[in-house]
């Protein structure tokens, strides 16, 4: 157990948010930063024409909401902040194509911690609108979320994630929690009862994914902080000690934590410098992503034509079967689970984007032919590099006999592969496009986001943002 001389855990994450101004920011983290906040609007707008996002609408109408501060991206509707994070947060994971956490303990699975997008984006940018923030607060409110929520998932004992809990629904609270908390400029006590409140509904179980409720998780929690912080601001009591105490979070949820996963480890270093966080290049889970990142570049550098694909052979470490489960995919979900899928769609149409991952594309004659030409097998050598890499190996043989072979550890978008702003801009333009939203207003999303710390207030950025098609 851990004694007093420990206690005050929830006080430290609380006065570091309450202090924190956009000076603190270094500007390596400021342009990562950008790159997720680009990529989050983008999925908002992608998301808002998924079938959950009519949903969420529809949701939106039964309420009978007056108008509110806050832009639903691609909803052409204001509402009050809590409903805007929520139904924001849903459409950024509704593809599950929103960036992931990389864990720094190697007793974490690659990238299996937290969506750290999904949860504070919206909550930054509902408050934002509210308070008439500048690109300048709303920057840093967002920065704040993140980082607490990672700072978070990596001192909880993993048996939070093991045993069921979906990190990005409950560590998102306190993300979106300490974005509202900056944004109304709290103090430390204040800010501290907002975590506490937000503490309290922490939730989301993973046995609801493949289904519309992982996607819910990030919106509920994006809600649950924003409500939890205007609770604070009315004199709404609650613990100061929501995180270390016997009774609270890291216990009833985890069974433990690492304390020096989190104390004096806030902004120091940021997480967005390291580890970092991954931008996804497909809409697809991120094991998938060495593995396609390297077969798009034998691809290209090859010239490999479909016709003359005999066999293709893909081995990785026996973690990565665990979760990509799916050998012969019959939906879109599933498609996203199965390495034999991803590696067909990019040799068969050279690309793997929102447009080929529905339905109809895992039902295509050329696409199954090809599924049967791919062996997806448990390699030594992948074996042996460990879990915490994602080393894919493949060899594709050709019908005249030739075999092309490549190994990769991590994917594009990675840190140790890093999408540009630019390659980041492409993504949201192909994501606005999905949600029919015009070339020139995605082109000057693009813009103002690069020059985010220079935008006076929200209001151009999400009037372009509120209504696609």
């Amino acid at each position: 157990m851990h004694d007093m001389a420990q206690a005050g855990l929830t006080k430290y994450v609380a006065e570091f948010v309450a202090a924190a101004t956009p000076q603190d920011l270094p500007d390596d983290v400021i342009a990562l930063g950008k790159k997720s906040i680009l990529d989050g609007i983008g999925l908002a707008l992608s998301g808002s024409v998924a079938q959950s996002g009519d949903l969420v609408r529809r949701h939106l109408d039964e309420l009978g909401l007056m108008p509110g501060a806050a832009t639903v991206i691609g909803a052409g509707r204001k509402v009050a902040p809590r409903f805007a994070a929520f139904a924001n947060g849903v459409g950024i994971h509704a593809d599950d194509y929103d960036d992931t956490q990389l864990a720094v303990a190697s007793d974490r699975v690659y990238g299996l911690l937290t969506h750290p997008t999904a949860p504070a984006l919206p909550a930054a940018l509902a408050v934002g609108e509210l308070v008439g923030a500048s690109g300048r607060e709303v920057m840093l409110a967002y920065h704040l979320g993140v980082e607490v929520e990672c700072k978070i998932a990596e001192a909880i004992a993993p048996r939070h994630y093991q045993t069921g809990f979906h990190a990005t629904a409950t560590c998102g609270t306190f993300a979106a929690a300490s974005a509202a908390a900056s944004l109304l400029r709290f103090d430390a006590k204040t800010t501290a009862r907002a975590l506490s409140i937000a503490g309290s509904q922490s939730a989301g179980l993973r046995e609801n994914f493949g289904t519309m409720t992982k996607p819910f998780h990030a919106g509920r929690a994006s809600e649950s902080g924003v409500a939890a912080a205007q609770f604070a601001a009315h004199g709404w009591t609650a613990t100061d000690k929501i995180l270390e105490a016997p009774r609270g979070f890291f216990q009833a949820a985890g069974g433990g934590y690492d304390e020096n996963a989190i104390r004096g480890r806030l902004g120091a270093p940021w997480t967005f410098a390291d580890p970092g966080i991954s931008i996804k290049p497909h809409p697809s889970g991120s094991l998938t992503h060495p593995g396609m990142t390297e077969m798009a570049r034998l691809i290209r550098e090859n010239d490999i034509k479909s016709a003359d694909v005999k066999r293709v052979r893909v081995g990785t470490n026996s973690n990565m079967p665990n979760a990509l489960i799916h050998h012969n995919p019959h939906d879109e979900l599933q498609a996203k689970f199965s390495m034999e899928f991803c590696m067909a769609i990019l040799l068969l149409d050279g690309k793997a984007g929102l447009g080929e991952f529905t339905d109809a594309t895992t039902q295509r004659a050329d696409v199954k032919a090809m599924i049967d030409k791919v062996d997806f097998v448990i390699d030594e050598k992948a074996e042996k590099a460990g879990y915490h890499k994602m080393t894919t190996i493949i060899d594709v043989t050709l019908n005249d006999g030739r075999v092309i072979h490549g190994e990769a550890d991590f994917g594009k978008g990675s840190p140790a592969n890093p999408m540009s702003y630019e390659e980041v801009a492409d993504k949201f333009r192909d994501n606005a496009a999905h949600a029919r939203l015009g070339r020139s207003a995605a082109d000057e999303v693009v813009a103002l986001v690069r020059d985010l710390e220079r935008q006076p207030s929200l209001e151009r950025l999400m009037s372009l943002v509120a209504k696609a098609g």
